[in-house]
């Protein structure tokens, strides 16, 4: 009698949400389309980079298109870019967002979600439409930036044609399309922390400043590393804005990684150096993300 009770109960809860197995059926989907379209891709990324291609045939090269690509004038300049481009964001884009964030969390709920809808409206605009915006605002002949410029008597510069310039430009149109997701996320965990720290403090006599300092920042410290973390996966990949406003000119001055594998994979037809240069993308971006990532892993 005892043995048909537990032989009922295993079969009930085999059955039933309880089955050991049921959590595999529902992950079962993602982790397919993960194994296929992120997974595979990958790996084949570098198998990719050790062989050269043509049209007909594919010949293993071992190493040949890494020696290549560090041999090339051109990449080195796209990784010191890419690094400059990868830095100036993370950080403007934090500490902007960070100051707009502390400054009206604790305001009235119609005074910040105007803020947060005004921040939020250049995210809600496609990349592409903005860059093609903003290559009409920089025309050094009819821009209306460069028209300004004349009319406050600077000198008319070519912003966008300028190798001084062209970077920084392409930084702060950058900047301008992605600040505002990193705004939203942070005055919605600002708003979620309790309130009972901030009134402790308020009994001991705590400025704002203080308040901000030693509550909002430490407490919102996930929100930072998430934000790092896919400030530097979306930066790394950034390409619409450097084709549309400058093509990689003047004289390779605002050429990236990612422009560079767009150029040697469509324009020159070098699949496997192409395929390289996403390798060493994805090699910088697991490098500047472990620290983040090793201090998540932190329960201190």
């Amino acid at each position: 009698m005892v043995t048909q009770d537990i032989k009922a109960k295993r079969k009930k809860k085999f059955r039933g949400i309880e089955n050991p197995y049921s959590g595999y059926l529902f992950a079962g989907p993602q982790i397919i389309l993960f194994l296929v379209f992120i997974a595979y891709p990958v790996f084949e990324g570098f198998r990719m980079s050790l062989f050269e291609f043509s049209y007909s045939s594919e010949v293993f090269v071992g190493l040949e298109n890494y020696r290549i690509l560090f041999a090339d004038p051109v990449f080195i300049k796209s990784i010191f870019n890419t690094l400059i481009f990868v830095a100036a964001i993370v950080f403007f884009t934090i500490m902007f967002s960070l100051f707009v964030a502390t400054a009206v969390y604790d305001k009235t709920s119609k005074y910040v979600s105007f803020i947060r809808g005004s921040y939020y409206l250049p995210v809600m605009v496609s990349m592409v439409v903005m860059s093609i915006i903003w290559n009409f605002l920089l025309n050094p002949a009819n821009g209306l930036i460069n028209y300004l410029m004349g009319n406050a008597g600077l000198e008319n510069i070519n912003l966008l044609g300028s190798t001084t310039w062209v970077m920084p430009v392409i930084i702060f149109v950058t900047f301008v399309g992605n600040v505002g997701q990193s705004i939203i996320l942070y005055v919605a965990s600002m708003i979620g922390i309790p309130e009972d720290y901030f009134e402790a403090a308020e009994l001991d006599g705590a400025t704002r400043w203080q308040r901000i300092r030693h509550i909002l920042i430490p407490l919102v410290k996930p929100t930072t590393l998430y934000l790092v973390i896919i400030n530097i996966i979306a930066v790394l990949k950034i390409f619409v804005v450097i084709q549309l406003l400058t093509g990689g000119g003047p004289n390779n001055a605002s050429v990236t990684m990612m422009y560079y594998l767009y150029q040697n994979a469509f324009i020159y037809n070098n699949t496997g150096v192409a395929a390289a240069i996403g390798v060493m993308m994805f090699m910088i971006a697991l490098l500047l993300a472990m620290p983040q990532f090793k201090t998540f892993g932190n329960k201190d």
